[in-house]
């Protein structure tokens, strides 16, 4: 049986006393231009006070009044001229799947697969998110897309890692016992409930030992003039600071030195809410080992100039991720003469690859990083009148920082473009939204399932029960049957199976083939 997962928990400070350190709790505030948290201190309950007290013992108020100006004050570097400033990706860091050999692909798969059976990579999840635009109060990886199975998207992750351990102990030379670590980062609100959710359904098979949960910083939220918000008289208003903090959370949780001890050497980062995602994908990893990268981006090729999509592309002669309102029509519509492929057609899908030694470098440089501003309505205390305001209009920012804001300050980046279809379906929206929703992605993993079958050489027979919704055929093929269509062939080739069929093992395919 095994043992409670490893849950690195948040460094708490030391508390100090309510009335020895106040004092200069207080000067060090009203240094700061933040002495307004205190206007209420006096009417507080002790134990009201020593929260207050601890909350803004453990803030680095000065940091936080540093991250406003720079996020405040520095021009977006998009204002000026455009031309000159964004470039196309250097055609020696760019690959692509969809134009590669079948030879090449195989390669990058051998390199990834024999550092996977060597347990040098790691999995670093982005989980942080609640399903609130999907209708539930749950984090978003404990959703069921609807599946024949009623898989949670951890599950289908879960079940990835499994399988590919099982493929990569099968390699020659491999260790005696193959492992991917999987650090699962949540944000405060999301970790009791994603911890609980794992441990209800047994870890779906993985040893609870190799997963190890890590909780995302927070930052102030702030007026518009860099006055940090209150949620309650005693308690300052704060948010997660944005995917970008997974940086920071790795080194002050103690994960990366987890990483150290467990001799990892390559990362593979992904978000939740991507139903297709390959996890440790050896295919990308092979690459980017291959290209001797210390950071890589998965894309997918834009479907059109306009649509709504971040690009990976090169401002200011450095690697960085530009948002789709940052980009101008003429740059949005430039094509390479080479390929006649949009010029600035990488789409951004939040899918990484780092060496440990990059994201060991990280903290040099954390200081240079950009945060960005989002203007929200936050419910905020008067700081006047004490009374809880519900704003109807924006009145307050959040301060969060993007996972790709390291690409500038890479040494050696590598992109990989993948087919969209077999790797990206992102869930966003809620039911019946028609676009990025669940719908959409029990579809296409449905879908990729027939696609497997009939690469393999099979056929899909449509039984009547069958009500193919959305247009899928009702086949789902368990990641443990196969992780991307391995493995299929020997048993489906020139032969048929009918749906709707639900296939748990390869015993039951064998067993379902005709």
């Amino acid at each position: 049986m095994s043992a409670a997962p490893l849950s690195i928990q948040t460094p708490k400070h030391q508390e100090a006393g309510v009335s020895s350190d106040i004092a200069q709790l207080k000067s060090r505030y009203n240094a700061a231009g933040q002495g307004h948290l205190f206007n209420f201190f006096d009417e507080l309950s002790q134990e009201q006070q020593q929260q207050l007290a601890d909350q803004l013992e453990a803030l680095n108020v000065e940091r936080v009044n540093r991250i406003h100006q720079k996020a405040t004050t520095c021009p977006s570097p998009m204002l000026n001229n455009q031309a000159a400033l964004l470039a196309p990706l250097p055609e020696d860091c760019f690959d692509s799947t969809m134009e590669a050999s079948e030879d090449k692909i195989q390669e990058w798969q051998t390199i990834g697969m024999n550092q996977i059976s060597q347990n040098k990579v790691a999995v670093i999840l982005l989980a942080g998110g609640q399903g609130t635009r999907l209708g539930s109060s749950a984090p978003k990886g404990c959703y069921d897309i609807n599946l024949p199975s009623s898989k949670s998207l951890f599950q289908i992750q879960a079940e990835r890692i499994l399988k590919l351990q099982q493929l990569a102990q099968q390699q020659p030379g491999a260790v005696p016992n193959v492992v991917i670590p999987w650090y699962v980062m949540t944000s405060g609100p999301t970790r009791p409930a994603t911890m609980a959710f794992f441990q209800e359904n047994n870890y779906f098979g993985l040893s609870s030992d190799n997963i190890v949960f890590f909780e995302q910083g927070t930052l102030p939220c702030m007026t518009f003039d860099g006055k940090i918000m209150m949620e309650s008289k005693s308690q300052i208003a704060v948010a997660p600071d944005g995917n970008g903090g997974v940086y920071a959370a790795l080194r002050g949780t103690g994960v990366l030195s987890n990483m150290a001890e467990r001799k990892i050497e390559y990362l593979h980062a992904y978000c939740v809410d991507n139903c297709l995602v390959r996890v440790a994908d050896p295919v990308f990893i092979g690459y980017c080992v291959q290209k001797n990268a210390d950071c890589g981006a998965k894309v997918v090729r834009k479907n059109a100039p306009d649509e709504p999509v971040g690009v990976v592309c090169l401002r200011n002669s450095a690697f960085n991720v530009v948002e789709y309102s940052e980009i101008d029509e003429d740059i949005a519509h430039a094509v390479n003469p080479k390929n006649g492929q949009l010029a600035f057609g990488a789409g951004n899908i939040a899918n990484h690859f780092y060496t440990i030694d990059f994201l060991n470098r990280i903290e040099a440089f954390e200081g240079d990083l950009e945060y960005h501003i989002a203007r929200k309505k936050i419910k905020t205390v008067d700081m006047k009148t004490g009374d809880i305001i519900a704003p109807k209009a924006p009145n307050g920012m959040k301060l969060e920082m993007f996972v790709f804001d390291v690409f500038p300050f890479t040494e050696r980046m590598a992109v990989f473009e993948v087919d969209r279809r077999e790797e990206f379906s992102p869930l966003k929206n809620a039911p019946g939204s028609g676009q990025d929703c669940p719908e959409t992605s029990r579809r296409d993993i449905l879908q990729q399932h027939v696609r497997f079958i009939e690469a393999a050489g099979g056929k899909i027979v449509i039984g009547e029960e069958d009500e193919q919704l959305e247009g899928a055929p009702s086949l789902e093929l368990s990641p443990l049957v196969t992780y991307a269509g391995e493995g299929l062939a020997e048993i489906v080739a020139g032969k048929s199976l009918k749906t709707p069929l639900r296939v748990n093992s390869l015993e039951e395919l064998k067993l379902a083939v005709f």
